[in-house]
């Protein structure tokens, strides 16, 4: 097992410092939504949360000093790393999927897939588990948490969702989330200081198998290929293919990080020069022509949907206001 040395911790560093501009654009344009944090609060607030963390409580095994100390440890290493004092619990639950997620937006739980276990060494256990509590250190869980819940009960039936524009609202989370992502691939590079560890994580998730059975520089010239090449046709397919995912495909999550380090943050945040919190608002909003691109893109999601930022904002107070907590939470 590769160790970083226990003395390098990035302090205070701020999520926006490591943030992808798809990100960036994705949740600006969830920010816009009117109502949209109040609506989801109260979705958690009906009960669906407490579901989420009443099953990770009687259908998995809560990790610590008795219960697979040693990747504990990992889970707190990482977290001290990218300085977080409180470290959420962790679960395992016995899933043939290799995964790992993040929910609760008042108290946020890690849950792993025990399939992981069986696959992936301690350094590429590291990568998942700062993965993870880069989404606690952004603030992703609230966007996580109602996410989890809509994937779960869409087309239910369930009378108390009637009125919310649902397959929008989906869609939206779901570009964030998948935006949300290519942060939190950053953040596992730096804890981990080695993205080919990380590039090597993705490999062996998207494989099923042992790393040392696969090649590493033959998947990174596979990432390029997919990314770069091809007809407009088949980039159009491509981007249909992630419509309904959770995260991006794991070639191009090595794409998007390779890229980056070849940009030199990489580099320079390891080094100890990078944005720290409290100091996010004091920077001019970045104009580029990377953050263009994402706003535009996820603009197109409400387009496709059939709705605008304004129609969501105005189904989300009315339902709201249905629900009887316009005032409360809005």
């Amino acid at each position: 097992m590769t160790v970083p040395a226990r003395a390098y911790r990035l302090e205070q560093i701020s999520p926006r410092a490591y943030q992808h501009p798809a990100d960036r654009a994705a949740t600006a344009a969830l920010e816009q939504i009117p109502y949209l944090d109040a609506v989801l609060r109260r979705l958690i607030q009906l009960g669906y949360e407490r579901a989420l963390r009443q099953f990770s409580l009687g259908a998995a095994v809560r990790l610590g000093e008795r219960q697979l100390p040693h990747l504990w440890v990992l889970h707190r290493e990482v977290f001290d790393v990218l300085d977080v004092a409180e470290v959420p619990d962790l679960y395992m639950t016995a899933f043939p999927f290799a995964n790992a997620s993040t929910f609760g937006a008042g108290k946020p739980t890690i849950v792993v897939n025990s399939e992981l276990i069986r696959i992936l060494d301690e350094d590429r256990l590291r990568v998942v588990l700062a993965h993870e509590a880069a989404h606690v250190l952004a603030d992703h869980v609230l966007y996580e948490t109602a996410l989890l819940i809509l994937l779960r009960i869409t087309g239910s039936g369930l009378p108390v969702l009637a009125g919310l524009p649902l397959m929008a609202l989906r869609a939206a989370l779901l570009e964030w989330k998948r935006a949300a992502e290519l942060s939190c691939d950053r953040a596992a590079a730096l804890v981990t200081r080695n993205p080919m560890t990380v590039c090597s994580t993705l490999m062996t998730l998207a494989a099923g198998e042992a790393a040392e059975q696969l090649d590493l520089d033959a998947f990174v010239a596979q990432a390029i290929d997919y990314n770069e090449s091809g007809s407009g046709l088949e980039r159009l397919s491509r981007l249909f293919l992630q419509l309904g995912l959770t995260h991006p495909l794991p070639v191009r999550r090595v794409h998007e990080l390779l890229a980056w380090v070849r940009e030199g943050d990489y580099d320079r945040i390891v080094g100890g020069e990078y944005l720290r919190r409290g100091e996010e608002y004091t920077l001019r909003e970045e104009a580029d022509v990377a953050s263009a691109h994402y706003a535009d893109r996820v603009k197109g999601v409400f387009r496709d949907a059939g709705s605008s930022i304004q129609d969501i904002g105005q189904q989300l107070g009315e339902w709201l206001s249905r629900q009887g907590a316009g005032d409360d939470d809005g």
